[in-house]
């Protein structure tokens, strides 16, 4: 199991949530971040850091934001476990989906 970051970071990323987690497994795309789920300790320390209410448990994710679930396991397809996101930085990608949605207005 593993958090999920929804919609509401979109085009916002605040990143009060990467100050909370020990572990540094918050990555940077072009529009949003992302939780790697397999560096992830399940601690919970970033979802009351968010701001806008964004960072779900996987099973509470809300229905309407289940492809965000998707999103964010894929993401890290391409660049696997690199066990950190302050030495990798911005990636300048997103997922295709959230690459995809219209510009948000947070």
């Amino acid at each position: 199991m593993t958090y999920v970051i929804a919609q509401p970071c979109v085009d916002l990323k605040d990143k009060a949530c990467i100050d909370e987690c020990p572990v540094d497994c918050i990555y940077e795309g072009e529009r949003s971040l992302y939780i790697h789920p397999d560096e992830c300790v399940d601690c919970g320390a970033c979802e009351p850091a968010c701001p806008v209410e964004a960072i779900y448990y996987e099973d509470d994710l809300p229905e309407e934001w289940s492809q965000y679930y998707n999103a964010n396991v894929e993401f890290f397809d391409e660049i696997g476990s690199p066990g950190g996101a302050a030495k990798l930085g911005n990636t300048g990608k997103d997922h295709p989906f959230i690459a995809g949605l219209p510009p948000q207005n947070n």
